[in-house]
């Protein structure tokens, strides 16, 4: 329930809003409690002693009160609701927030679907607890104190029958809480569960029917709803376990009332009226006690869904600025790794083992190697995406852990293996880390990767919407689209991380032709991930990746004639490419 506090300590920023709530609550008692009191008025001094003016002005009352009622009603409802919404709008940015500041090391190990579920449906149970659960439990619990001592005013002995049922059903209700919630959270996982599988198969849907796996879909996301509708009938039973006891409470309760205040009745010692009203009463208490135990079961769940969520806004941050952090300026194109090992979060080998190299101003250094090499990740290091587990990275003598992260990676542009593109046009995704680029600025780097051309001849040219994640556009369109998207940025330090895989060989090198006096007049040092000989050969010097250790390094004919991994890297990339029918 730790988490539940903290969610209800948010509630101090919509202070006002709160306590008009709670005073609405407070005066819709106050008429609740009235009300049956008009009833013995109306019974006793009205129709007993047959006197029609009490009858029509307790008639009278009795309408007031049911309009004041039908007022703080709608008054605790809706200002409950403007609180629970912005609650629900603080927590979605708080957790967005978060997730944008999360290192990649946490979104690695997260699913996608997990995040998705504790935005949407997590928060969303909040809401609803504070929105209706809540205002229940303090409607219920100030009803409870209000109206048990109107009854012992009226009649103690009676009183005392009647709140039997509270601390029984008080007792039920903490049980079901504290033995359940576990079967909540199970609810809340196995949904996020679906999700997953859901989103899975809407992201790779091309794929699922390029090899005709709908029916083995079918089965994983059926049997994933099958496990979620079990979890859902096991808080159904729970439900079901300990609301009948205390129905069965009240009925009894009402029954030992109605028997002993009859007979109190024919002794002349309680009025009918007293005993109407009593009744009433007793409907008042078994109400919230019912209302407080309907809000269990979204207690649960909301305290499920509060931990849940706070686990991601708790998560630890891995990579951040340190107090002396300071900003990265300028680059002189010395970038030096110091005995560099590492290990991701959660690996037990390391995929970098003691790389050491330096470099030099303006210069171009391809890194070949082969698949899970680590060739990705040297780069993923230098903007620290990750930091170091050994060793250190320095740019200009300075370790690159003593520069701010956004000063870092604002002169850093890189262009990832993978293509991401985002809701939008086509300029707006070419200008997506500078918003405000004149249209020159991005028809200038959408030359200089080779995409302008195919841009011009779409109908609405840069105002082309793209589809979701680039459907429409081909893998290499998409790469290119991205090599403009960096090239627009202010960067001192380039890295093009198998930038033009997706991309035919002709494209490539003249986007390679392209990119050469760019890069040596702008970048203090390109680092590019190869996979063509082409920018093999271009390059001042080729560093050789393998198995986490830096094998060799030199210029092309340097490695030819000193490496025989790369005469081997490169015989198959010429023997791959004349397969091809490409002249090398």
């Amino acid at each position: 329930m730790q988490a539940i506090w903290r969610v209800l300590g948010s509630l101090r920023n919509y202070g006002l809003i709160s306590l008009g709530a709670l005073i609405s609550l407070l005066l819709l008692t106050v008429t609740n409690a009235v009300t049956p009191q008009l009833f013995r008025w109306a019974i006793d001094q009205g129709i007993v002693k047959q006197d029609l003016q009490i009858v029509i002005y307790s008639a009278a009352w009795m309408v007031a009160a049911a309009i004041a009622r039908g007022v703080f009603n709608f008054g605790q409802s809706y200002l409950a609701e403007s609180a629970s919404q912005g609650v629900a709008y603080d927590l979605r940015n708080k957790i967005f927030s978060k997730i944008q500041n999360l290192s990649f090391s946490y979104h690695d190990q997260s699913q996608t679907s997990q995040l998705l579920t504790r935005v949407t449906n997590d928060i969303e149970q909040i809401r609803t607890f504070i929105g209706t659960s809540l205002i229940q439990v303090i409607g219920g619990v100030v009803t409870l104190v209000a109206i048990a001592v109107l009854l012992l005013v009226m009649n103690w002995e009676l009183a005392l029958i009647s709140l039997t049922v509270v601390p029984l059903s008080a007792w039920l209700m903490a049980r079901f809480v504290t033995r359940n919630d576990q079967i909540f959270r199970q609810v809340q996982e196995k949904l996020s569960e679906l999700n997953a599988v859901l989103q899975e198969n809407l992201i790779g849907i091309r794929v699922v029917k390029a090899f005709v796996r709908e029916s083995a879909e079918k089965s994983r996301y059926t049997s994933l709803n099958d496990e979620l509708v079990t979890a859902n009938m096991k808080t159904i039973r729970a439900i079901r376990s300990t609301f009948p006891f205390i129905f069965l409470l009240s009925n009894l309760v009402t029954l030992a009332v109605f028997g002993y205040g009859g007979a109190q009745i024919i002794r002349d010692s309680f009025s009918i009226g007293e005993l109407v009203a009593f009744n009433s009463y007793l409907v008042l208490i078994f109400q919230p006690i019912l209302l407080i135990g309907f809000a269990a079961p979204a207690i649960a769940q909301a305290a499920a869904s509060a931990a849940r969520i706070y686990e991601v806004v708790d998560a630890t941050i891995d990579i951040r600025d340190r107090p002396d952090a300071i900003a990265f300026d300028t680059c002189g194109g010395r970038i030096t790794f110091e005995n560099v090992s590492f290990r991701y979060p959660g690996a037990t080998t390391e995929i970098l083992k003691n790389v050491s190299f330096e470099t030099k101003p303006k210069e171009l250094i391809a890194v070949l190697g082969m698949t899970g090499s680590g060739k990705s990740t040297i780069m993923n290091l230098i903007p620290r995406f990750y930091d170091v587990t050994r060793g250190a990275i320095r740019i200009d003598g300075r370790d690159v852990r003593d520069f701010t992260l956004k000063s870092l990676r604002t002169h850093i542009g890189i262009v990832f293996q993978e293509t991401t593109l985002f809701s939008g046009t086509l300029r707006e995704n070419i200008a997506y880390a500078k918003p405000k680029a004149l249209l020159e600025e991005v028809i200038e780097v959408a030359k200089t990767a080779q995409i302008h051309d195919f841009i011009t001849s779409l109908p609405d040219g840069y105002e082309t919407i793209v589809g979701e994640r680039g459907v429409g556009l081909s893998g290499g369109q998409k790469q290119r689209i991205a090599i403009a998207r960096t090239l627009l940025t202010d960067y001192s330090i380039l890295i093009l991380d198998d930038s033009t895989s997706a991309v035919d060989a002709k494209t490539a090198a003249e986007i390679q032709a392209a990119l050469d006096d760019m890069m040596r007049q702008k970048a203090c040092v390109t680092f590019v991930v190869a996979q063509r000989i082409s920018t093999v050969k271009n390059a001042d010097r080729i560093f050789l990746i393998d198995q986490g250790r830096l094998a060799a390094q030199g210029t092309h004919e340097e490695l030819m004639q000193t490496s025989p991994l790369y005469g081997a890297i490169l015989e198959s990339q010429v023997k791959k490419q004349g397969d091809r029918g490409v002249r090398v």
